[in-house]
């Protein structure tokens, strides 16, 4: 994904991030699909239902302080809830992460089953972490809520196509408690106002000037697509609460443009020591220095790859140019518009589904894909194409979703920047690999299919583990493809590799931001729009998981030459891709081991 779905940890309770990374932040909400049956799916084998119930430990302690990270990924009962901002919040999720950890250890200690005990560390593993995030964050950065935004996912996860009509009516008691206009809750904006106030101390981390603008400059954005969702599913009684709230964030935005605002920092880069951990909270298991280096070098090779494929793409088309950068600028130039795009990737999902069959890549789940296009607020929210995963707890029917914006809000004075990024034909090929399918769309579907455990299909969730399937999916389709398809994903491979030393580059002030924009748009061919965002991303957006797509191929790609190397004629490369998809979204170090341990072995005996 361009975007993997988390959302900017300074801009929510650090004890939502956990639910919020692990449902990729725009994972839509449980509901039975209209007008679609549920592919079969066989009953979870026993190893899996036991450690489901240990992973209960940790979503309990997940839906109660982030209630609608639990509704996007499908625990019940928790619709109607808001997240907690109440006075000592971060100590009551400190105490339940910790209490979690004791019991899973517990467990743990009395388990014999092999894989029952692996899940137990993936679960206790996650938890920890978090909790070392939170007590890091505590420590160093001083919180800003993006309220508007916050709300604006809040209600959204609930008015979805893939919601049930009856439960799209939690979402007004959910606004209606965002404006505090329910017995026992006070305005969701006031309360983070208060917290803030309570940690506005010298020495820790404000947020990122740009950071701020952003937020206030997207802010009319999110509080108009809140009302414009009431509308579309005619949720009745709206008005008067609906009224409150944009009151209550519009008093929010002027306390931070006083208050926040005067006093932010012009220096985008974290602490070495907290950018250290969110590199390890991705999965980035390579120290900088040595990913910079590889990156780089990859970088290099991928443009010499590119500059021998390009005049093949433009003597197919008539042109007379060598130069790859002139060859995408004249690709980009074919760019589909308005009606025809959602056509156009329709057709891209057909296209893709005869190579994955056609070729012998993997095995097609049951059920189908979806596109569709973003909303100016979704956009906002997150401005790059992004596969929503479908309900990964008792699914019902419902699929996952391509999402994809075409414009997002321009600094001061810019206005609406527009993508060419990914509306041209051939860019369209790519883009759907690893969104939809063999990619993100392809693995979260058999995720659902295969009845994987809660521990490996959540709890092990992190960008490296996600992104590296991605982009890897990229590179199983490009043989398959058209020229021009084939040169657009060494574009994009390009620009992965690009993040992996522009990210820690800017962070470690081995490079400026001018440098790494000149990066984007002059070699990497990206729109103002894409490099505006993705400069955004190793700043303030996201810092550190950018490089989490090329440190998750490369050890992707590690663990396959190890594979085939043992193997030899034997490897079979539609097994060995369904058997990695049957694991979850495990790390790298575990993928190795399964494969070591078990998919070469028996590869070895049934042949």
């Amino acid at each position: 994904m361009f975007r993997t779905l988390v959302i900017p940890r300074s801009r929510l309770p650090r004890h939502l991030i956990l639910g919020l990374a692990l449902a990729m932040a725009t994972a839509s909400a449980p509901g039975a699909l209209a007008g679609s049956a549920p592919p079969s799916t066989p009953a979870p084998a026993e190893w899996v239902q036991r450690s489901n119930a240990n992973a209960q430990v940790l979503l309990d302690v997940m839906a109660r302080l982030g209630p609608e990270s639990a509704s996007r990924f499908g625990v019940p009962g928790y619709d109607e809830a808001i997240s907690d901002l109440t006075p000592g919040y971060e100590d009551r999720a400190l105490a339940a992460g910790r209490k979690a950890v004791a019991t899973l250890k517990e467990r743990l200690a009395g388990e014999q089953d092999p894989l029952v005990k692996q899940d137990l560390e993936i679960l206790i593993h996650a938890a920890e972490e978090h909790i070392e995030g939170a007590e890091l964050d505590h420590k160093l950065v001083m919180p800003f809520f993006s309220a508007t935004s916050t709300v604006f996912q809040g209600v959204r996860v609930l008015l979805d196509d893939q919601v049930a009509p009856e439960r799209r009516k939690a979402a007004l008691v959910r606004l209606r408690r965002y404006a505090g206009m329910e017995k026992g809750y006070e305005p969701f904006a006031k309360l983070a106002e208060a917290r803030i106030r309570e940690r506005m101390a010298p020495g820790l981390l404000g947020p990122v000037k740009e950071e701020v603008e952003k937020e206030l400059a997207n802010s009319a954005t999110y509080v108009a697509g809140i009302g414009k969702l009431f509308e579309k599913y005619q949720i009745e009684g709206y008005s008067q609460p609906y009224a409150e709230l944009k009151k209550q964030l519009a008093a929010y935005d002027e306390f931070v443009k006083a208050e926040i605002l005067p006093k932010a920092r012009t220096d985008f880069r974290l602490p070495p020591e907290l950018y250290a951990f969110r590199l390890k909270e991705s999965g980035v298991d390579m120290p900088v220095p040595e990913l910079m280096d590889r990156a780089q070098v990859a970088f290099q090779e991928i443009q010499n790859e590119m500059a021998c494929l390009a005049p093949l793409v433009a003597k197919e088309k008539g042109w007379k140019l060598t130069d790859y950068r002139d060859v995408i600028r004249e690709l980009k130039k074919n760019q589909v518009a308005g009606d025809a795009i959602l056509p156009l990737y329709q057709r891209r999902i057909q296209d893709m589904e005869r190579i994955i069959r056609d070729h012998k890549i993997c095995t097609l789940p049951q059920r189908p894909m979806q596109v569709k296009l973003a909303s100016e607020a979704e956009s906002a929210a997150i401005p790059a194409p992004n596969m929503r995963p479908p309900r990964l707890i008792g699914n019902t029917g419902e699929l996952g979703t391509f999402v994809l914006p075409l414009r997002i809000p321009g600094k001061s004075g810019q206005g609406k920047l527009e993508f060419d990024d990914f509306t041209d034909e051939a860019m369209s090929w790519p883009l759907t690999a690893h969104e939809g399918r063999p990619g993100h769309d392809l693995q979260f579907a058999s995720v659902v299919e295969k009845g994987v455990s809660l521990a490996r299909a959540l709890f092990s969730f992190n960008s490296t583990n996600i992104e590296g399937w991605g982009l890897y999916a990229e590179a199983e389709a490009q043989p398959f493809e058209p020229l021009d398809g084939q040169l657009c994903t060494l574009q994009f491979r390009l620009l992965r590799a690009a993040r992996a030393f522009l990210d820690p580059g800017l962070q470690t002030g081995a490079i400026t931001k001018e440098e790494a924009a000149r990066i984007l748009r002059d070699e990497v061919m990206m729109s103002e729009a894409m490099t505006q965002q993705e400069v955004e991303r190793y700043t303030f957006w996201a810092p550190a998981q950018a490089p989490a797509y090329f440190v998750g191929y490369s050890r992707l790609l590690e663990i396959r030459e190890e594979a085939q190397r043992k193997l030899g004629p034997r490897f079979d490369r539609q097994r060995f891709n369904d058997f990695v998809l049957a694991q979850g979204m495990v790390p790298p170090s575990l993928l190795r081991q399964a494969v070591q341990e078990h998919f070469i072995p028996d590869q070895t005996a049934s042949n």
